[in-house]
């Protein structure tokens, strides 16, 4: 199955926990409405080139007369890396605040010849997902691909012990995913932004045509109240990639992680 550029890399700092699990309607502590950030994509067969730049919003709105944070995830390469593959994508999700459960999830890919338009609405009293393709049934607390980010950031990583197997349940492409990420416990890492205390994990991946399946995929996230995604590396089909943070605005908390910037 194909699977965009962007939305894997969506899927690499995806948390979310499955129905059963005790964190299921977990309460937001970690973000806040107006908070951006900027993320850089490089590309590597032996010396890394920045090809392009990903970045998430966060915006205080109102879906059916609920509160709900909409976030919106962007990527895109760079108008000189356009010619070798050119990625337009647009991610949107609308969390309801008090449940942190998506009600409606938007994905508009254009990446190379590969262009795809999905329009997901949630229906939490029936646990189904209505698409362009019809209805499917979903289990509780399903996440899509966006909102599970930022309801994994509110997580106490702290309970879990390096090797953990942390589960989560997703839909995408008309399908529900039980995956899982592999907790690989905490270590200082230097990014292109600056020296960091970080939090690693090992996503399992289903295979696509870009990335392969299994957990050769690395993900790192700020060690604070944050739990800011920091870099993510992993091998692609030619070569491998490098995402690191670049810049950040409206956190709710400072960046204690931070320890020096380059």
């Amino acid at each position: 199955m194909k699977r965009p550029l962007l939305i894997t890399l969506l899927l690499a700092t995806s948390l979310a926990l499955n129905a059963d699990d005790e964190f299921c309607g977990i309460r937001n502590t970690a973000f806040q409405a107006g908070e951006t950030s900027v993320f850089r994509v490089y590309y590597t067969l032996g010396v890394y080139i920045a090809a392009g730049e990903a970045s998430f919003t966060i915006t205080p709105e109102r879906l059916n007369n609920r509160p709900v944070y909409h976030i919106t995830g962007e990527g895109k390469t760079y108008s000189f890396y356009d010619s070798f593959f050119r990625v337009r994508d647009k991610y949107e999700t609308y969390m309801d605040t008090a449940s942190m459960q998506p009600l409606k999830f938007i994905r508009n890919v254009d990446e190379g010849s590969y262009k795809k338009y999905e329009n997901v609405t949630f229906n939490r009293q029936t646990n189904t997902a209505v698409t362009n393709n019809g209805v499917f049934k979903t289990p509780d607390c399903i996440q899509d691909v966006l909102s599970a980010i930022f309801y994994a950031r509110n997580i106490n990583f702290n309970k879990y012990k390096p090797d953990d197997k942390i589960p989560f349940t997703m839909f995408l492409d008309n399908e529900v995913y039980n995956l899982y990420i592999r907790y690989m416990g905490k270590e200082t890492i230097k990014t292109k932004y600056g020296k960091f205390r970080a939090i690693k994990f090992k996503p399992l991946l289903v295979k696509g045509t870009i990335f392969e399946g299994g957990e050769k995929m690395l993900v790192w996230v700020s060690d604070d109240a944050n739990h800011l995604p920091l870099r993510v590396e992993s091998p692609i089909s030619v070569g491998s990639i490098k995402v690191d943070m670049m810049n950040y605005k409206n956190l709710r908390y400072p960046l204690s992680s931070l320890l020096s910037v380059r």
